[in-house]
């Protein structure tokens, strides 16, 4: 059973999760806007991964017979003067999400919440690849410059990205 504080903590993830999820689709449609379609396709995989982070959360506390509480998504920013500023509003972004889950694991070992810290490490592990992945593309998109090839060679490669499930949900009944 999971106490109060940490079923609070766990439902105000899931609404950054679902804001993450709603940001990432402003995004899209940004770079479809601008002609990246490989970069909105790079942006859509995002979408859904965070729409399935929120899920694991959502599981975790029907699961641990918690009470999901959803909650109104804010606003998200809907157009960017780059497509260097989208990807660092993406990296500064996933920051604030590492923080956000950090903070949930520091919560969860002062209430010696075994069960929800271990559940939490594949969070923690998935922000250090969500890190990652935005400063690469942002290197990228830093050494190419105003190259018109290599942001159309960079659009094609992120355009090949495909979705796939988050691990913690291929083994849950849904």
């Amino acid at each position: 059973m999971l106490n109060k504080k940490i079923e609070e903590a766990l439902n105000a993830q899931i609404n950054a999760e679902m804001w993450s999820a709603y940001l990432y689709l402003s995004m899209a449609a940004h770079c479809h806007a601008a002609g990246y379609n490989g970069m909105a396709n790079w942006f859509e995989v995002q979408f859904n991964e965070e729409q399935d982070h929120a899920r694991i959360f959502y599981n975790y506390i029907v699961q641990r017979g918690g009470k999901v509480t959803l909650k109104a998504i804010d606003a998200v920013p809907t157009s960017w003067d780059s497509i260097l500023a989208v990807f660092e509003n993406t990296l500064q972004h996933e920051q604030k999400v590492t923080a956000l889950i950090n903070d949930l694991m520091a919560l969860a070992m002062d209430e010696k919440d075994f069960a929800t810290q271990s559940m939490l490490k594949w969070f923690i592990d998935e922000q250090v690849e969500e890190e990652d992945n935005a400063q690469t593309i942002i290197d990228n998109i830093r050494m190419i410059g105003d190259n018109g090839y290599g942001l159309f060679m960079l659009d094609k490669e992120l355009g090949a990205r495909t979705y796939t499930q988050a691990s913690p949900l291929s083994s849950s009944e849904d």
